[in-house]
């Protein structure tokens, strides 16, 4: 039988990839392997590399790993909360 789960409210870091913001996202990824490339950035997660494009967000999850989510399902997943600034 197939059952129902909800996801656990967690808080996650993230970055949206701008496409200008190469540095304030080099300093996001410190000790996460990687690269710039002319169809955007591959970033090493737990699944392997993975491609982020433009308007992509870039995640950090609960186990301290990193990995692109698509703006749309970014917006449906997660909302702002109040970061004290």
């Amino acid at each position: 039988m197939v059952a129902r789960y909800r996801k656990r409210p967690v808080i996650v870091e993230a970055l949206q990839w701008t496409g200008q913001n190469t540095i304030e996202l080099a300093i996001f990824l410190r000790g996460v392997a990687w690269q710039f490339t002319h169809d955007g950035i591959h970033v090493d997660t737990l699944e392997g590399t993975m491609l982020a494009k433009e308007t992509d967000w870039i995640v950090k999850g609960v186990l301290g790993e990193f990995y692109p989510c698509k703006d749309a399902a970014f917006l449906l997943t997660y909302e702002e909360i109040d970061n004290g600034q």
